[in-house]
C-alpha cells in the first residue's frame, strides 16, 4: 500500500447554460464583451464552454468543503451579474426544457473545432451541462484503487443530482436526459476497470500513439483519474440548479473516498461489481432518480433509494464528522424527501398544463423556476 496520505482536496467546476429572460430560449451569439468582462472578474476560475449558449466556471483547490461553497457562491453571482447587462440569466440545469440543437453554435476555439468536426452531429447535440468534483490523491496506484472502488456508488450520486427531464420541449420520461445526450460521445459512461495504474498507461499510450486520441482529457468516463490534475474526477452527475445540492453531493462524493481509504488501511476494501451489474443501477437512476429503488447487489434485491441512502450515511459518518460537513451530507435525506431539480421541474410543468397553460408557456414557467433557483443561496 502507498504511504502517502491523500491530500483530499477539493474542487468543483459547474456548467451553466445563458437563457434569454424575454424569451427564456438559449442565446444563439454571444457578445465577446461578456466573457471578456468575465474573466476580467473571475481570471481563470471562468471559461467559454462547447457551445456558445455554455459557460463553465471552476473553483480553486480546497482545503474544505465551506471554501469550495464560497467560491461557487461568488461564481455564480459573478455570472449572473454580468449576463444580467445584457439580459441573460444563468440556469445550472443539465438540458434547458425546449430549446433545438439545431440553433446553437459551437465555440471557435481550437479544441472545440477538432471535436467538431470529428464527432459532427454528436457533439452538436451537446446542449448539456454537468457538475464535476475533483478530490486530490496524488499516489497514482491509489487513484486508480479508488476509482474502481467508487464506481459502485456512481449510481446514488447520479439519483441525488437530476435536472434533466425536458429535451426540444418533451417530457422524456427520464429524469437525467442529459445522460442519454452525453452516451452518444465514445469513452463515456462506467471507467474500464484496472489493476494498476500502469495497466491504465498502457492502454491509454496505445490509444494516442493509434492517433485514435491526442492524450486523456478525451476519457469522459463517470469518474476518472484527471489529466490535469493528481484528482479523481466525479462526471457523472447532473448539475443542480440549487447550490446545497451540489455541496451534498459533493461532500458525499470525498466522503466515499476518504472511507474508501480508511477501508484500506485496514486491510479491506469494496467489493468491485462487474459494470453489467452497475450499469443497471445507474440505468434505473438515469430513468427513474431515486424514485424506483437500486439494487443492493450485496443482497441481489432491489430496495427503496431511502434505504440505501441511510446505509450510505452510516458508512461515511466517521469520514463526515472528522471533516466537519455532516450537515452537507445528511441534506440528502431532504432531497429525497423533497425531490430533486427534475421533480420540481416536471410538477411545475405539470401544474401550469393543468391551469390552462399551453405546453411552450409552461416550459417558460420551468425556465424561470430554474433562474430562481440558480441564485438561492448565492
Amino acid at each position: 500500500m502507498s504511504q502517502t496520505v491523500p491530500s483530499f482536496t477539493m474542487g468543483v467546476e459547474e456548467e451553466y447554460l445563458l437563457v434569454e429572460r424575454q424569451s427564456r430560449d438559449l442565446v444563439t451569439e454571444v457578445p465577446d464583451a461578456l466573457m471578456a468582462e468575465c474573466e476580467r472578474r473571475l481570471k481563470s476560475r471562468v471559461s467559454p464552454e462547447f457551445l456558445r449558449c455554455q459557460i463553465e466556471v471552476g473553483t480553486g483547490v480546497n482545503d474544505t468543503l465551506h471554501g469550495c461553497r464560497e467560491e461557487l457562491r461568488e461564481l455564480r453571482r459573478t455570472v449572473a451579474d454580468v449576463v444580467n447587462a445584457y439580459d441573460l440569466a444563468p440556469i445550472a440545469a443539465s438540458t434547458h426544457p425546449f430549446a433545438a440543437w439545431t440553433s446553437q453554435k459551437h465555440t471557435d476555439k481550437e479544441r472545440y473545432n477538432v471535436l467538431a468536426r470529428d464527432m459532427q452531429a454528436v457533439a452538436r447535440r451537446m446542449i448539456i451541462c454537468a457538475m464535476h468534483v475533483h478530490v486530490g490523491i496524488e499516489d497514482d496506484e491509489l487513484r486508480m484503487d479508488l476509482m474502481g472502488q467508487a464506481a459502485y456508488f456512481l449510481p446514488h450520486l447520479l439519483a441525488l443530482s437530476t435536472s434533466s427531464p425536458f429535451w426540444r420541449g418533451e417530457n422524456t420520461g427520464l429524469k437525467s436526459y442529459r445522460l442519454a445526450v452525453f452516451d452518444e460521445l465514445p469513452r463515456t459512461g462506467l471507467p474500464e476497470m484496472f489493476e494498476s495504474w500502469s495497466e491504465y498507461q498502457r492502454h491509454l499510450a496505445m490509444m494516442v500513439e493509434a492517433g485514435l486520441i491526442e492524450d486523456a482529457s478525451k476519457i469522459w468516463w463517470d469518474v476518472r483519474p484527471s489529466a490535469r490534475f493528481p484528482t479523481l474526477e466525479l462526471r457523472i452527475t447532473d448539475v443542480t440548479p440549487r447550490l446545497d445540492d451540489g455541496i451534498c453531493i459533493a461532500a458525499i462524493f470525498v466522503c466515499l473516498l476518504r472511507m474508501l481509504y480508511r477501508l484500506k488501511r485496514n486491510n479491506q476494501r469494496w467489493r468491485r461489481y462487474a459494470n453489467i451489474l452497475v450499469r443497471e443501477n445507474r440505468w434505473r437512476a438515469q430513468r427513474y432518480g431515486f424514485d424506483e429503488g437500486l439494487v443492493d447487489f450485496g443482497r441481489g434485491e432491489l430496495l427503496p433509494y431511502s434505504e440505501l441512502l441511510e446505509e450510505l450515511l452510516d458508512l461515511i459518518r466517521p469520514e463526515a464528522e472528522e471533516m466537519g460537513v455532516l450537515a452537507e451530507v445528511s441534506h440528502a435525506r431532504e432531497i429525497v424527501r423533497h425531490g430533486t431539480s427534475a421533480h420540481r421541474q416536471l410538477k411545475v410543468y405539470h401544474d401550469a398544463l393543468a391551469e390552462g397553460a399551453d405546453t411552450h408557456t409552461a416550459l417558460q414557467q420551468v425556465v424561470d423556476m430554474l433562474a430562481r433557483e440558480t441564485l438561492i443561496g448565492v
